[in-house]
């Protein structure tokens, strides 16, 4: 009882700033009142006298002039009133507006913790759950999307680096048929890479994603978006690449044995000094790519556009050519010994591809269709005869 004691003597102390406030608010409503009485009441026969300005009128008639005056001041009132309460509701909803986005980018920051914090668990599935988790936030959040592409290639670089490390992980010399797909060997990191593909088509501040000297034999990129993607001195060896976007890719060094890139996009890619040996080339895009000093023995270029292309010192020896379009590439001191070409090849004006070595052979007429051919990531490869 005696402890109370002192709570009761205080508590009409804290009371007491309440109740000036309610009695300030009162006395203002009643001020306002007052006001607004004065004003309907007096004002409008002051405003008639005005306008009379002394002359004489019917009592009747004047009563009608007040009454207008008034029924003019109340709908201005009203008038106020409605927007007061306007500006009061539009405030309010900013208020909220506010409040919600608040809510919102806290909820959405938890989400990236969390996220980010499942990726460095042991377990497989909490990690492809964090990728997918951020794959999503990044879709919604556009303020967020940069730093998510980030992660993803540094998840990629790191958890696949070029060449091979750790004991879990297949060694560099290990046959190409012999290797299990990326989404069999690494599921989290196949989940990586295609959410990176399926985020680059979005608008981004970053124009350049860094997957340079990074594992991806194997790897499953059909489709996927990767223009302006470094990937430098890294292994995509029996990659599939069908009709995914490279264009302004950078692929210097990069190793494309056996890569399946038909109808893909190159577009001024730089793929200087790339090992193409085998790839499938097949309707592929290499408008303006760069493939100085590249390998491209045995690679299949049927019915490729490689106009502007360079391939200066290029090693084309045994591809096969037939109904692609060089007509505007750079083929200055390309070896062309034993490649195939057909009367739809065109070739650069003044070129003179049969002292170059060019061997002629029939074209092979329309392309079968995509659906009715296996998967790159299961195709068995032959062994290159120009393997050295």
């Amino acid at each position: 009882m005696e402890m109370g004691e002192p709570d009761r003597g205080r508590g009409p102390w804290r009371d007491r700033p309440v109740r000036r406030g309610a009695i300030a608010a009162l006395l203002a409503g009643a001020a306002g009142l007052a006001v607004l009485g004065a004003v309907l009441v007096v004002l409008p026969g002051v405003v008639v006298e005005h306008d009379l300005a002394g002359a004489s009128v019917a009592a009747q008639d004047r009563l009608k002039a007040v009454n207008d005056v008034r029924t003019t001041l109340l709908q201005a009132v009203g008038g106020m009133v409605v927007l007061f309460g306007a500006y009061a509701t539009w405030r309010q909803l900013r208020v909220s507006q506010a409040g919600l986005r608040a809510t919102q980018e806290g909820y959405v920051t938890d989400r990236f913790s969390t996220a980010v914090d499942q990726l460095g668990s042991d377990k497989l599935e909490t990690r492809i759950g964090g990728l997918h988790a951020l794959w999503r936030i990044a879709e919604h959040s556009a303020r967020d999307r940069t730093a998510i592409i980030s992660i993803q290639a540094a998840y990629l670089r790191t958890h696949l680096p070029w060449p091979p490390a750790g004991a879990q992980s297949p060694a560099a010399d290990v046959p190409i048929n012999d290797l299990a797909p990326l989404e069999v060997r690494a599921a989290d990191a196949q989940v990586a890479l295609t959410g990176l593909g399926v985020l680059l088509q979005q608008p981004r501040e970053q124009p350049w994603v860094n997957l340079s000297v990074t594992d991806l034999r194997r790897a499953d990129c059909d489709g996927l978006w990767l223009h302006e993607v470094n990937f430098d001195r890294s292994c995509m060896e029996a990659a599939g690449l069908y009709h995914a976007n490279l264009t302004q890719a950078s692929l210097v060094s990069v190793n494309l044995r056996h890569a399946d890139l038909k109808t893909a996009i190159l577009r001024r890619a730089r793929c200087v000094l790339a090992d193409l040996r085998g790839a499938r080339l097949v309707e592929t895009d290499l408008r303006d790519a760069d493939f100085t000093e590249a390998d491209l023995r045995e690679a299949n270029l049927r019915k490729a556009g490689a106009g502007g292309a360079v391939f200066h010192r290029a090693d084309l020896r045994l591809a096969d050519l037939r109904g692609s379009d060089l007509s505007t590439a750079d083929l200055a001191q390309a070896r062309l010994t034993g490649a195939l070409a057909s009367e739809h090849t065109c070739w650069p004006a003044g070129f003179d591809h049969v002292s170059a070595g060019v061997v002629a052979a029939e074209d092979p007429g329309p392309e079968p269709s995509p659906l009715l051919q296996p998967a790159g990531i299961t195709t068995q490869h032959p062994p290159l005869r120009s393997m050295p």
